[in-house]
């Protein structure tokens, strides 16, 4: 079976972010295509994370494709960040100030695609992208 980065015509990503402690020591986690990527950011709020790993996300999936055929492709991004959805899809405003620079630059990363979606899904539907953010957290608390 031939691993591919897309599904449906569709690149799939799939990213979350967490902090142990509001704010806390905080990890992102990404699955972009077939690809599984985690890394500790340092001390983040839970929304900063997931805002973190949505833009890691988006510019490592560029780097991946490069930057001709990621003009052509159509990114579906899902997350289990309901606020986040709803910020990127204009539904709620962003009332955080700190959040506001994360919003900007996760919306003009957009541009880099032919179209992204943001998409919510609960968070038992978003598994692997959370291990990989607890991975990370306890590869950090380990040292």
């Amino acid at each position: 079976m031939k691993s591919s980065l897309f599904e449906n015509q569709k690149l799939v990503i799939y990213t979350d972010g967490g902090a142990r402690g509001n704010p806390g020591p905080a990890a992102i986690g990404a699955v972009v295509g077939s690809k599984s990527y985690s890394q500790y950011i340092g001390v983040a709020t839970n929304n900063a994370a997931e805002y973190q790993a949505l833009i890691f996300a988006l510019k490592k999936a560029k780097a991946l494709l490069g930057k001709t055929k990621a003009k052509q492709t159509e990114v579906a991004a899902y997350l289990d960040s309901e606020l986040v959805v709803k910020q990127l899809n204009g539904e709620y405003k962003i009332e955080n100030e700190k959040i506001q620079p994360l919003f900007i630059e996760a919306w003009n990363r957009r541009i880099d695609f032919k179209a992204v979606s943001i998409i919510y899904i609960p968070r038992e539907k978003n598994r692997v992208a959370d291990a990989l953010v607890n991975e990370a957290l306890d590869k950090r608390s380990a040292y």
